[in-house]
């Protein structure tokens, strides 16, 4: 699985990358986590709100800043 975490440095964005690192290292699944601060990236993937959660090239969240719990109900959605 890929993750990444798209912002612009804030305080929130780092907080949402925080929150992904528990929620991965909670579920047990194996992922590649990124924290993405390029804006040419970002806006590559439509966010006009930040911070967002990229899983697996599909944005899932944007302009919140997620508890570890709601990220791992994400991610256990999306890994089946």
């Amino acid at each position: 699985m890929k993750i990444k975490i798209l912002g612009g440095g804030c305080a929130s964005c780092k907080k949402l990358y925080e929150n992904t690192k528990k929620a991965v290292a909670e579920t047990g699944i194996t992922a590649d986590t990124e924290y993405i601060t390029d804006m040419e990236k970002v806006m590559a993937y439509g966010v006009m709100s930040m911070p967002a959660l990229v899983v697996n090239e599909q944005v899932a969240t944007m302009g919140k800043v997620l508890k570890p719990a709601e990220i791992a109900k994400i991610l256990k959605k999306v890994n089946g």
